[in-house]
């Protein structure tokens, strides 16, 4: 226990710096930041959800020492708790026949994480409005300041360009924070499995890509969210924001049927690296992805390509 104590310990510091660095404002601290979660689940696959744990509370208190109470709360539930609880269920196992576990699925684990990034932009909301208008008129009012600082020093442009490019932000943030949470977070716990599993001390056969397969209730609740979608208020705004995690879970689905389809492949490698550069070039491929996976969940593409013959079942991603 003393050990798990001071692995947390050290992670939770680790996750601190990270965090703390976006305060630099330089491009590579940007990408420090993202990776904060990443020694917490480490200290979650390599030890045990307990060091996870430690690890969060103990960077939350080495931030509010240094920086304030508000990152307390601001780390723990945008970072630390998020990052123990996927940690958690990575391991988290019951036992099946003969003896052998069965191991939590990779698919409800990414599911998890859709549905974290959505509950961070919740918990979010109550601090910039509790009705639709005055949550907008936040957002509207931080875009407007910052814009206002960063043209200080240039030439400033046309007002209603930037007007119309505010109302674009105040639409896409919300969002776009959720998406881009729930891919930091599946990333980081992706490169936590790469590094543990190098160190030997990795319990859980890490799992495929191409295995991964969601719930069956995932497309009820996505067609819920688009319903709810037309609603009023923040119940709408709401709604957007968990339909958005959900489109990018149902993409990293169509790259699981992708990666499936061309196992045997000569040229698998130049389709996938082609697949991969395109999304994070572009962005909108993963609109067709998401397709590929929606397509997936109604009529199985992996199980029909398999009883006709399709490619051999092979170690590989």
């Amino acid at each position: 226990m003393v050990q798990i104590a001071f692995i947390g310990i050290g992670a939770g510091a680790a996750s601190a710096l990270l965090f703390a660095s976006v305060a630099s404002g330089s491009p590579i601290a940007i990408l420090l930041f993202y990776l904060a979660p990443l020694p917490i689940m480490i200290a979650a696959l390599g030890w045990s959800h307990w060091a996870a744990l430690v690890a969060s509370l103990a960077a939350a208190a080495g931030l509010t020492v240094a920086l304030g109470g508000y990152f307390f709360f601001a780390f723990l539930v945008g970072v630390g708790l998020p990052a123990w609880w996927l940690g958690y269920l990575a391991l988290l196992a019951r036992s099946g026949p003969a003896g052998a576990l069965d191991w939590y699925p990779i698919g409800r684990i990414v599911l998890w994480a859709a549905m974290l990034g959505t509950l961070v932009v919740i918990a979010a909301v109550p601090t910039l409005g509790l009705d639709e208008d005055t949550f907008r008129a936040t957002l509207r009012k931080g875009f407007e300041t910052i814009i206002s600082q960063r043209s200080a020093s240039t030439p400033r442009g046309d007002p209603a360009t930037t007007g119309r490019l505010i109302d674009f932000l105040v639409g896409v943030i919300p969002p776009a924070a959720a998406v881009l949470s729930t891919v930091i977070n599946l990333i980081d716990l992706w490169l936590a499995g790469k590094i543990v599993k190098l160190s030997g001390r990795l319990t859980r056969p890490w799992p495929e890509l191409a295995d991964t397969r969601l719930p069956p209730t995932t497309s009820l609740l996505l067609a819920a969210g688009v319903a709810a979608c037309f609603l009023p208020g923040l119940v709408g705004i709401v709604a957007g924001v968990f339909v958005a995690t959900f489109m990018v879970v149902y993409a990293m689905v169509g790259l699981a049927v992708l990666h499936f389809l061309t196992r045997g492949m000569t040229s698998r490698g130049l389709l996938l690296g082609g697949t991969y550069t395109a999304l994070v070039i572009f962005g909108w491929p993963v609109l067709l992805m998401a397709l590929f996976g929606l397509l997936d969940a109604a009529i199985d593409l992996r199980a029909r390509f398999a009883r006709k013959g399709g490619p051999p079942s092979r170690p590989g991603t």
